[in-house]
């Protein structure tokens, strides 16, 4: 179902229930059920979820109180780095400001195209839109930890879901306003992620999916590993086959080894046999082939004495 004008706002009660049930870790702060701006225009029909980034840290405070010039609530939920949701307001919040008649349709419309918005800005994007603040600087260097991340697609999976909305009506403040640079990640990427959560049931954990192996599928899996071909360059390997399969390699490692110990045999009954043969033709060398055919000689030589000339 597309999203409508008339789309009547959650209550307090319905949002954070939708919220919990989606596994968003929300967390009440005393008055938010009451702190908005209702008395200073409509709050409703909504028709989609904003994502905002704050452009600064420790901004819990500043997004409820909001400024002089820009009073608070700033949106209607923070979001912590450590992926705690801080609920703010249940009403019109000033999170949006103006927004471009392109984007709004596009929005209302579930349209897969989000087109750069118009310069002209005839909307009241606070009425219309649910807002979350996530903690980030924006500058594209400060990370959005995983679990801030997935918070975020729960967050805005539970409103779609609550409303029957898919993720199209889901946008970035950049999206739609050219005042705006938020959010710093990409937003298809994030659709796609709300898209996911929107195919499964609002308790849905992605490691949910993960089916553990039987022993068959273990071995097969071993199999698969231990013939895997083109695998691991060997330094014998040839121009045309450089890299061998991991049983190619355990059977040709072991088949030289064997090679060399034989070799190694022959030559120690090799150096035997030279030892004895020397002793034989030499009486007085004393030869041993001991120590695993280490060989050891001593030529019994006349001693030479030079005298000195008168």
């Amino acid at each position: 179902m597309a999203g409508g004008p008339m789309a009547t706002p959650l209550t307090a009660a319905r949002l954070l229930g939708a919220l919990r049930a989606e596994g968003v870790r929300a967390v009440e702060r005393s008055g938010w059920r009451t702190h908005h701006r209702n008395h200073k225009g409509p709050w409703g029909g909504v028709n989609g979820v904003a994502i905002h980034h704050t452009a600064g840290t420790n901004s819990l405070e500043f997004v409820w109180r909001g400024t002089a010039a820009l009073p608070g609530p700033l949106c209607h939920t923070h979001l912590a780095k450590n992926g705690t949701a801080t609920m703010i307001s249940a009403g019109r919040a000033n999170h949006f400001g103006r927004m471009a008649r392109n984007a709004y349709s596009a929005m209302v419309n579930e349209s897969p195209h989000h087109p750069r918005p118009d310069g002209a800005e005839p909307i009241d994007g606070n009425r219309h839109t649910y807002g979350i603040e996530i903690e980030n600087l924006g500058d594209g260097r400060d990370p959005y930890p995983a679990v801030q991340y997935d918070q975020a697609v729960r967050w805005a999976a539970a409103i779609c879901r609550a409303h029957g909305w898919n993720q199209h009506s889901v946008i970035g403040h950049k999206e739609g306003t050219r005042r705006k640079i938020d959010p710093s990640f990409d937003m298809n990427a994030f659709r796609g992620k709300v898209a996911e959560r929107l195919r499964h049931p609002a308790h849905w954990n992605p490691e949910d999916d993960a089916m553990p192996l039987s022993q068959e599928d273990i071995e097969k899996v071993a199999q698969r590993v231990w013939e895997k071909d083109h695998f691991i360059r060997v330094p014998w390997g040839t121009e045309a086959n450089p890299e061998w399969m991991a049983k190619s390699i355990i059977v040709d490692t072991g088949t030289r080894l064997r090679d060399l110990q034989e070799q190694v045999t022959a030559l120690r009954a090799a150096v035997c046999e030279l030892t004895a043969a020397l002793a034989a033709d030499h009486p007085g060398t004393e030869a041993s082939a001991a120590a695993g055919g280490r060989v050891i000689t001593t030529l019994d030589q006349p001693a030479t004495r030079t005298e000195p000339q008168p």
